[in-house]
């Protein structure tokens, strides 16, 4: 390793949360100087609408392993981790949540299991999540759904907190998809991933941004980008109702034929049409959302755009990936 080149890197996206970064740092740099003085800490700031880009420039200043990156506009948390990856230059790369939810303390855990495991990625456990119920439930169903869609089996107990080696990072940004969700990606490349149990805390200020609206929406991203079993179950569901639907027929051609009963049943008509409407239009729906991400992807838009660095005080960070 060259004599400028940190061990560590840690990677954190900011956003809402001024009142988190002064702590964070502190308690990063009181948990990463037991390990080794050659480390970086990255605040990808995200166009928060509070002061946090005040707050990271200052600690910028103050410590010169602090280092910040702001985002032009709110592209969102995944993409703000992309862009901090694209400028970490550890040999090791932590990502980790701001609000302090994840414990930097913990750090220390994830690297000597990666280094005594010989794994490439390890992700904390939150054995005992600090989250309020709404929260630890839609969790749960999310990959109980994404692992029924991708036929994989990931753990909600598992969120971005990870340490993973250069090489990782190196296939990660490669991965130029506009649906990003970071260890989704960082399981399907592969690498020999391994678990710790670590602490989970209560958020340190704050409030998180994640409502009900956008975790439904990352949801739909994350399946779509990950699966194309919706369109088989949606071909699926279709021949059923076909099949329903004639079986139907020739019950009631019998009855009227052997029978002398006549059809009749305006409301069962009715019914049946709005029914196949709903049905065709969700299956529609479904169509799109596919036909939406090949549009995102042909577009060949750059994954963010970057306002302002401070920090790169000996390097120059690399743009190549800030794309």
């Amino acid at each position: 390793m060259d004599a400028t080149t940190p061990l560590i890197s840690v990677v954190t996206p900011v956003y809402m949360a001024a009142g988190c970064l002064e702590e964070l740092c502190r308690r990063l740099v009181a948990a990463l100087e037991p390990i080794t003085p050659n480390f970086e800490i990255i605040l990808a700031e995200d166009a928060s609408p509070d002061n946090s880009w005040t707050v990271v420039e200052r600690l910028a200043r103050a410590e010169p392993r602090c280092k910040g990156i702001r985002l032009a506009r709110n592209f969102g948390q995944h993409y703000a981790i992309t862009a901090g990856l694209a400028h970490a230059a550890g040999d090791w790369v932590v990502v980790m949540d701001c609000d302090l939810q994840d414990q930097p303390e913990e750090i220390a855990k994830l690297y000597r299991t990666a280094r005594e495991g010989n794994f490439d990625v390890v992700f904390g456990r939150r054995v005992r999540r600090q989250d309020t119920w709404l929260k630890r439930m839609s969790s749960k169903c999310f990959y109980a759904v994404y692992n029924y869609f991708t036929e994989v089996r990931f753990d909600n107990t598992v969120a971005n907190f990870s340490i993973s080696r250069r090489a990782v990072i190196a296939e990660f940004l490669r991965m130029r998809e506009h649906n990003r969700c970071f260890p989704l990606f960082i399981q399907w490349l592969g690498f020999a991933v391994g678990y710790v149990a670590v602490a989970h805390a209560e958020r340190f200020a704050g409030k998180t941004s994640y409502d009900l609206r956008k975790l439904l929406r990352l949801s739909a991203e994350s399946i779509v980008s990950q699966s194309n079993k919706p369109l088989y179950l949606s071909i699926a569901f279709g021949l059923f109702l076909a099949a329903v639907a004639f079986l139907v027929a020739l019950y009631y051609l019998g009855k009227y034929f052997f029978r002398g009963i006549p059809v009749t049943g305006w409301t069962s008509t009715i019914v049946s049409l709005w029914f196949l409407g709903g049905v065709m239009l969700a299956n529609l729906g479904v169509l799109g959302l596919y036909l939406g991400r090949v549009f995102n992807e042909v577009k060949n838009r750059p994954l963010y755009v970057i306002r302002q660095r401070i920090g790169w005080r000996d390097r120059n960070p690399g743009d190549g990936a800030a794309s």
